[in-house]
């Protein structure tokens, strides 16, 4: 039987101030340009004495084929009437990616997309929490906005410990990554996750600027994880992908599964997140017995690593 999160209470007013914009946006441009050398582009470096790192203004909008003028009043926040052609411009002159691009254009052109999603609590149909169900020895959960954890299966309760323990409000990826020790000694490479996290939450905050959960939820990582604080300032963002995914985990041991992300149709902010082992491998036999032992290794599975 799946499991299903609970309404997650509101935040109380003022809980959580709209992240600025425009604030957003002049440090995104400018951590983009600090991390370009001249000669990453095709520009001549002189030696010169360079006091920022990275590619001066000037140099950008070259590049670009702006002003210096204005592509310094958009580096300062103010992204009014500027089009679609220049951010492609720039986004090419600094060599981002698409979901960079896309973020970019998020912030400089914010009435051009989503609204601040809705206060109700998200919702998984009956036929996801079925198909979840319906994956034998693959764990699966259903991840929405936030990093929120929604829906999951009996598989993903014996790799990552048994989320119906937690207060609805702490089934939340961000939280339990940075807050909670035995999810820190779960990954292996815990510092990648958390990277992936933080990434994602940036993305989705360029998305929703004004979303008072999100920005609550960025003020209570920053004020408790030193770490969280660390990856917040880089202004890193990527969306939900794949890749192998390494665990340490309390019963079984090391495993290797490979991590697939699927978006649903008819709701983008809800994505399906699988994890499955190579066929013959020991991470396949590893499931296989955590799926075996179904409840007791759930238990043990919450418990061991808090040990």
């Amino acid at each position: 039987m799946d499991e299903q999160l609970d309404s997650v209470p509101e935040p109380a007013v003022g809980a959580g101030q709209a992240l600025d914009r425009r604030a957003e946006l002049s440090e995104f441009l400018r951590t983009r340009r600090a991390r370009l050398k001249p000669e990453d582009v095709g520009l001549p470096d002189f030696g010169r004495h360079r006091r920022v790192p990275g590619l001066r203004r000037e140099e950008l909008a070259q590049l670009a084929g702006v002003s210096v003028a204005y592509y310094t009043r958009l580096e300062q926040g103010n992204g009014r009437n500027v089009s679609a052609e220049v951010l492609d411009a720039i986004a090419r002159a600094l060599r981002l990616t698409d979901a960079e691009h896309a973020h970019l254009t998020h912030l400089a052109k914010p009435k051009a997309h989503k609204k601040k999603p809705s206060a109700r609590t998200q919702q998984v149909r009956a036929s996801l929490r079925q198909l979840l169900d319906s994956f034998d020895g693959v764990p699966a959960y259903i991840v929405g906005r936030r990093a929120d954890i929604l829906a999951w299966n009996r598989m993903a309760s014996a790799v990552f410990g048994d989320w119906a323990q937690l207060p609805p409000q702490d089934r939340n990826w961000a939280r339990m990554a940075f807050l909670k020790p035995e999810y820190q000694d779960l990954f292996v490479d815990w510092e990648q996750k958390a990277i992936d996290i933080v990434c994602q939450l940036r993305y989705e905050a360029g998305c929703h600027p004004d979303d008072p959960r999100l920005s609550a939820l960025v003020g209570e990582l920053s004020v408790k994880s030193e770490e969280f604080r660390r990856l917040w300032a880089t202004h890193d963002v990527k969306e939900k992908s794949h890749g192998m995914k390494r665990m340490r985990h309390p019963l079984v041991g090391d495993l290797a599964l490979q991590c697939e992300s699927f978006r649903v149709p008819d709701d983008g902010e809800l994505a399906m997140v699988t994890y499955h082992a190579e066929p013959g491998s020991a991470s396949a036999e590893a499931l296989r017995l955590l799926a075996s032992w179904g409840t007791d290794a759930t238990r043990a599975g919450t418990a061991a690593p808090q040990a």
